[in-house]
């Protein structure tokens, strides 16, 4: 399964997933500009994306930990998603999300 990320400089990335994998895992394995401090635990902002927004409502709706981790950035968007929080699945085969700014490692 793929998943298409848009990287910091507008670059798009098609990256092979593996199912139940966290997009996260994805994005940083494959040595795109993704901090992930925490490594998925939900505990940072650091895995900031923007979701195509033809994809956001097949995702698993946020938790409030994550919600309130999402406040805290300066460029949240509708569509911002921890990108730990999302599970790569066979519906999410073809997912699109951009990397946010305040993920950059820089």
């Amino acid at each position: 399964m793929k998943i298409v990320v848009t990287d910091q400089e507008g670059v798009v990335h098609e990256l092979e997933g593996l199912d139940g994998w966290r997009v996260m895992e994805i994005i940083r394995d494959w040595g795109l500009n993704i901090k992930a401090e925490c490594g998925g635990s939900c505990t940072c902002a650091t895995c900031h994306v923007y979701v195509d927004a033809a994809w956001a409502d097949q995702l698993v709706e946020p938790s409030d930990d994550e919600e309130d981790l999402l406040f805290s950035t300066t460029d949240k968007k509708p569509t911002s998603r921890l990108s730990c929080q999302i599970l790569m699945r066979d519906e999410l085969d073809g997912l699109k999300v951009t990397l946010a700014p305040s993920a950059a490692k820089d």
